[in-house]
Formats: structure tokens, sequence, C-alpha cells
């Protein structure tokens, strides 16, 4: 079996940039659709016997209907083409209310064929899987209130319910671990946490709490491939070992704390019995995300200066670029921000972050040492080196709390 794993879509997570006057999807977003076509052609080209989508396909539980029709359009060309499909559903497709729909619903309304919302936990059988010699055990990300449902569990002690939660999980899988026919390879695919996982910069855009799942768990043996999501960091958690427990990661940079990091998609080859083959693919041509940071130690040359900060025009041409300047305060009128922009005028987006420092020092004064001066005299050379407007009615406060008046 050949199968294809990928997650962490956020389609329409454009945070930065312009819109595109040709098709008025912004720009960023047709980064996102990019990859996704990389994905789903090689699918088709390679001729895999299924796809494994392990959640997240927008950025929040709401995405336009602009953003659903261009997911829809890249599922629908692995349907036409007879490539089963499963479509786990993730924390940021999942609406919190209990019966509302969530973001991959019409696909599971609309019945569309060789494709599988898998929107709570579930053990598949050949017989639901368009009669391919596998099984697949799959665990979604389902809000506290749906998962307690599923798993028909009390909610009387409140306090208790996520250790009970991802007890209750570890039991249900080794359940349908048993039900498994050993000659056929068993796939897990979970949009969730695992023990001992790498975080990358996906932190930012989190939704809801983390559903944890125990190393253990997910290493068993019996397993011929864990398809994970959730974690944007690329990572085999179990790597060197059997099963591979793989994070591909998103399809795209998010944010910067993605930035040293290349984007993957997987084919897996499972075969009972065997070891299973991962090939991870990079996708070439994602949009670099550029993060820099300098000090400036002399107030003569002060743009200059931040110019050698920055890559080469050239290497940030079509970049969306970060610039961190430490500077102190009285410097701010030296720097020339419409020379910088211009120097920078390639890039995708530019982000001038500027942080003045402040004497942060307050100096006793000659021939004074801090034993001498009361907690008042400490506080009003505070103040006083601080400009602090209102210092008056702050020492009153202040001399009432070391009083201890009312």
């Amino acid at each position: 079996m050949k199968l294809l794993h990928f997650a962490d879509a956020h389609i329409d997570m454009a945070n930065y940039g312009r819109h595109d006057p040709a098709t008025g999807l912004p720009l960023r977003v047709l980064d996102f659709l990019k990859s996704l076509d990389t994905i789903v052609d090689t699918a088709i080209a390679r001729k895999v016997d299924m796809v494994i989508f392990a959640g997240d396909a927008y950025k929040d539980r709401s995405p336009a209907p602009t953003f659903q029709r261009e997911w829809g359009r890249r599922i629908m060309r692995l349907s036409q083409a007879k490539i089963p499909t499963l479509l786990l559903v993730g924390n940021h497709d999942i609406s919190p209310a209990v019966g509302r729909a969530h973001a991959l619903q019409e696909f599971k309304t609309l019945q569309v064929p060789f494709v599988k919302v898998l929107d709570e936990p579930v053990f598949l059988k050949p017989e639901d899987l368009w009669d391919l010699p596998l099984h697949v055990i799959a665990m979604p990300w389902i809000a506290r209130s749906g998962l307690m449902a599923s798993l028909e569990m009390s909610a009387e002690k409140t306090e208790d319910i996520y250790s009970n939660i991802e007890s209750r999980i570890s039991e249900l899988i080794e359940g349908w671990l048993e039900e498994c026919d050993p000659s056929l390879p068993v796939v897990l695919t979970a949009h969730a946490s695992i023990e001992g996982a790498k975080y990358g910069g996906e932190r930012l855009v989190m939704l809801g709490n983390d559903l944890v799942l125990s190393g253990s768990l997910v290493k068993n043996p019996k397993f011929s491939y864990v398809a994970m999501g959730h974690i944007h960091k690329p990572q085999d958690v179990n790597e060197g070992n059997q099963p591979p427990v793989i994070y591909p990661g998103s399809i795209e940079r998010v944010d910067f704390g993605e930035a040293k990091e290349e984007r993957f998609f997987v084919i897996a080859e499972v075969d009972a019995g065997k070891s299973t083959n991962v090939e991870w693919i990079p996708l070439t041509g994602v949009r670099k995300f550029m993060d820099r940071r300098t000090v400036l130690t002399s107030s003569e040359n002060v743009t200059e200066a931040i110019k050698e900060a920055l890559p080469k025009p050239k290497e940030m041409s079509g970049a969306i670029l970060r610039l961190v300047v430490e500077y102190p305060r009285e410097w701010d009128a030296l720097i020339d921000e419409t020379a910088l922009r211009k120097y920078a005028g390639d890039v995708f987006e530019f982000h001038l972050v500027k942080r003045p420092q402040s004497e942060a020092r307050v100096r006793i004064p000659e021939g004074q040492v801090v034993s001498s001066l009361s907690p008042m005299d400490l506080l009003g050379q505070y103040f006083d080196a601080a400009k602090i407007s209102n210092a008056d009615e702050l020492k009153q406060l202040a001399q009432e709390i070391i009083t201890g008046e009312d």
C-alpha cells in the first residue's frame, strides 16, 4: 500500500501581503494553494493507493466560502481520480459548540465519492475503505464535550476529565488493535500532540487544549504507520524505529517561528509484517521567512548600519522579512525608515520592529550608599530618573503602604 500523508494545510492563513488582482485571493492564500496543488498532483502522478489528510484545512472554524471553494476543488480532483481520501477533522476545523457543523462537513453531507470525513474516533476495516487491504484507526480532534459523548464518559468529576479522556482513548485504541487482521497493515491517524514531540511556530495559531497521546501508545509495533497532524514541525517521533510516527508539518510556513524549517509531505509504503518505507518529499517554492535582529552601538550612519543587518536585495526578494532594531531612545529620529523600505523594495512584506531602549539603571548620587537611604528616598530617586508625572500621588500611596495605613 502506498499512502500519501499531509496535514495542517491552513489554506486561508492570509496574515501577510496583498491580494491578487486576477483571482481576488490574498497572495498568501495562493502560496498555500500552490503547495496543495503540488500534493494533489503528486498523488495522481504517483498513483498512490490512499491520501490521508491529518487535519486543519483552515485557520479557523468558520472559513469564508471562497476558501472552501478552493479547498473543495483540490479534494474533488482526488475524488475524480478515484483516489481514496481520508479527511481528518482538526482543532481548527471543528466548532466548540455541540451540534454545529465542522468546516469539512460538506464532504460528509454530500457523500463525495472516494472521500471519507473522519470526525469521531473510528475503526475502519477494508469494507469501510473501498475494499483496500488495510485497517485505519482514526482519532480526530474533538471538543471535550463531543469526545466525552463519543466515549460515553460522565462529567461528574470535571477535574479528572482530561486524564480520563486520554486513558479511555488508550483503551479504545488497544481494543481496536485486538480486532485487526494481523495479515493486513494497520495505520493510526490522529490530530493531537504526542509526548516528546517537538513544537514549532504553531503555538501562535493553536486553538483549544491539547489532546496528548502517550509515546508508548503510538509506537506500538502493531501499527505499520502513524499519520499525525497538529504539530507544524516536521519530525518522526519514533525516528530509527518501527512504526514511523510522522508529523509531516504544515504545507507552508505560517509564521517566523517556522522561518528555518523546510516544508514536506510524505509518501509511505506499508506492508504488514515489514518495515515501512517513508519518503519525505520537500515542497519547493514555499515563500521564505527571514528574521533579522541588530543592536545599534553608534549614532553615526545609523541607517547604513541597519542596512548591513539586512540580507542582500537579491536574497530577500519575494520573502517575508522582519527586522528588529534595538537602540537608545534618543536615536529614534536618526532612523530613516523610508530609505530602509526602499532598500528592501523587492520583499513580499517588510516588518520593521523598532525597540528603543531607555536607561534602566538609577544611579545613586556620589557619596551615598543604598543602605543609608530609606525606601521612600530610593523610590523618589527612581521616580525622578523615570520621569514619572504623578510621582507625588504615588509617593503618598507608597507611604500609606509602608506605614500600614488603611
